[in-house]
């Protein structure tokens, strides 16, 4: 008869139960993501068995550091703890969690109830003394305390000397744990500021030039710095920058064949004169684009560049590595496509590649190579149609040793998609808010947004449009539309982009699609920047109360408010101390619209209490709405503006 082992031990991981740890993304499988300078806070429920006194820590550290920092956690009841600290600075960390029995607590709590009791305690008392002196003293003024106590009560018998406030402190540091739990550890990815919040304004640089046929050059954009600036954008986005190859060149409206000197599409990257670590001669040179980031710098503006992991069929790669690509059966080249699209002057690298590392680490090289000239944020183009773990690897790379590095999913695919980019690493993700435009549709994709887990991975960046897009409901060309789309992507979300010329209400599309007609990306295009009814002094003013507002820059602290008129969107947002809170209403279609805006449970801190609201103060007019009845009636006419932002008052 064969015997069976009994591996008791294999049942159960230890003491203490930690479990529905928040905030957590995939159950720790991929980073949480927060801004440096602000709390983390976690949640945990810690319990073991009997009636022990538990005690739990919060611990975090650097992905580099070999020591842990430790926050006490606090029970709330239900055995449920929190903890929360602080990263100081940009970086990926991990954070865990502690648990372990407080002998010393647990006996000092027996003591107190039998002491309550009337009970006899002379060995009791002893048990508390032989835990002091088993203590592992880590500090020496926690030494000299226990050591005080210990001796207080073996030379005259007073148990108060075991139970005062000063020793409870000093034993809950000093003694041992040998029943010491601790957690898995809970990646954590931490960012700079700009990674939450700023207004991008994308630009095509080889139309800034003045004149019509010009080719614009780096010292084109440098004289259009100082008018992006005054309109409060915090990133200018470059289209890529590169040598555009010759071969099958596209012409004017995506014509398969080019005519004269049509400049061809800055996607189809590289050609004689390099590729992407390389600059289009006719835009200037790498000390022209030095000066070009430098000049951004002393207006605090971000260089964002296009990465598009693309080549034309001239570029350098080809001819160097040519089993990077894939050719046909016939050895003829394969081309880009996304049926029934086809990209001629375009071709991909093969990730499939039995050296597909060496391609791996020349991708990430260039995106180093850009970082060591100036660039922080990187716009990366069609993400999804690469292999999910080469973005994982790359962006670990960089991040790894420039924390400072943002990187912009640009994938317009399926929602499980788009999510898992962000949570693989991509810091801001482009979003479906080009399309959403009924307000139940707002709503509802905003309310998905911010909801947990996303909101602990996902961040939008609302585009209001693209060289790509140009939305239906823009291509009639009111002005009012293109105010309330613009008010509603810098209001909604703390981070938003517009397309250069939006400002100048450009519209013109390709007759049944959402496409600009004679698109700047297979022409030169050359503006008047000042065109009369041009939106600019409306972006301006709508930038300077997202700057003036914490409220608005951040996007997961929102409540829609409840308006009656369906075409009217309403909601508050607070900052995390709630001591700015903004209220907007944004009308969604052209008529006049009048209507109440309630505001029946929002609080404001106010002289360090939390307040109901009594008055509402516009951002822009400076005028003040007392409440009656927890509300107020406004009237919005589109045609003059088509929304309202106020600052909550209590």
């Amino acid at each position: 008869m064969s015997k069976t082992k009994d591996n008791f031990g294999d049942t159960a991981d230890g003491v203490f139960h930690i479990e529905d740890v928040y905030p957590l993304v995939d159950g720790g499988r991929y980073p949480v993501k927060r801004i440096a300078g602000e709390p983390v806070d976690v949640w945990a429920d810690i319990y073991r068995d009997g009636h022990d006194v538990v005690a739990a820590a919060l611990l975090w550290r650097r992905y580099s550091d070999g020591e842990w920092r430790r926050e006490p956690m606090t029970l709330h009841g239900n055995d449920r703890w929190s903890g929360s600290f602080i990263p100081d600075a940009p970086g990926r960390y991990f954070y865990a969690i502690e648990a372990w029995t407080d002998e010393f607590a647990t006996w000092r709590h027996g003591f107190e109830l039998k002491l309550k009791a009337g009970s006899d305690l002379p060995l009791d008392a002893v048990e508390g003394a032989d835990l002091l002196s088993k203590s592992a003293e880590k500090k020496p003024e926690d030494a000299m305390l226990i050591l005080k106590h210990c001796e207080q009560f073996l030379k005259t018998g007073d148990t108060s000397a075991l139970l005062s406030k000063e020793l409870d402190q000093a034993m809950a540091e000093s003694q041992l744990r040998p029943d010491l739990t601790r957690s898995q550890h809970y990646p954590l990815m931490v960012d700079r500021q700009r990674a939450r919040y700023g207004a991008w304004y994308e630009m095509v640089p080889r139309s800034q030039a003045k004149a019509p046929g010009v080719h614009g050059t780096f010292k084109d954009c440098i004289d259009r710095i100082p008018d992006v600036a005054a309109m409060g954008f915090d990133v200018v986005y470059f289209t890529p920058i590169h040598p555009i190859g010759k071969t099958n060149r596209k012409g004017r409206n995506n014509a398969v064949t080019a005519q004269g000197r049509d400049p061809g599409s800055p996607y189809a990257i590289g050609a004689a004169e390099g590729g992407h670590d390389a600059i289009h001669p006719e835009l200037g040179d790498i000390q022209d684009f030095r000066a070009f980031v430098t000049h951004c710098k002393r207006y605090d503006i971000d260089v964002a560049l296009d990465f598009a992991v693309q080549c034309s069929p001239d570029h350098p790669w080809l001819r160097e590595h040519p089993n990077w690509f894939k050719r046909r059966p016939d050895g003829s080249m394969r081309y880009a496509e996304n049926p029934p699209k086809r990209y001629e002057d375009i071709v991909n690298p093969d990730f499939t590649i039995e050296d597909a590392r060496d391609l791996w680490s020349a991708l990430r090289d260039i995106i180093l190579f850009w970082i060591s000239e100036g660039v922080e944020i990187f716009r990366v183009d069609n993400p999804h149609t690469k292999p999910f773990p080469f973005w994982e690897w790359l962006i670990s790379q960089v991040q790894y040793e420039h924390p400072e590095v943002i990187f912009l999913a640009e994938a317009f695919t399926r929602p499980a998609l788009m999510k898992g980019l962000a949570k693989l690493g991509f810091t801001q993700s482009y979003t479906y808010f080009t399309w959403r435009t009924a307000r139940w549709e707002l709503e509802q994709y905003l309310n998905e947004l911010v909801r947990y887990p996303d909101r602990e991975f996902f961040r939008p960046n609302f585009f209001v449009s693209t060289p790509d897009i140009l939305p239906y409901h823009l291509q009639g060309g009111e002005p009012w539309m293109f105010k309330s789309r613009v008010v509603l992507a810098a209001t909604l979300s703390a981070t938003y982009g517009i397309y250069n010329g939006f400002e100048l209400l450009e519209h013109e599309a390709i007759p049944g699609k959402e496409e600009y007609l004679n698109s700047e990306k297979y022409e030169l295009k050359a503006r008047d920047w000042d065109k009369p009814g041009n939106i600019k002094p409306y972006l301006t003013e709508l930038n300077r109360v997202r700057k003036s507002n914490p409220a608005l820059q951040q996007t997961s602290n929102l409540t829609f408010l409840n308006i009656e008129d369906v075409n009217v969107i309403g909601f508050v947002k607070a900052s995390a101390d709630q001591s700015n809170v903004v209220a907007v209403a944004i009308a969604l279609s052209q008529d006049n619209h009048q209507f109440w805006l309630p505001l029946n449970d929002i609080q404001v801190l106010q002289a360090g209490e939390l307040r109901p609201v009594i008055a509402i103060k516009n951002l822009v007019t400076r005028e003040v709405h007392p409440l009656e009845w927890s509300g107020v009636r406004l009237t919005i006419d589109p045609m003059q503006n088509p929304a309202v932002f106020f600052r909550c008052l209590g």
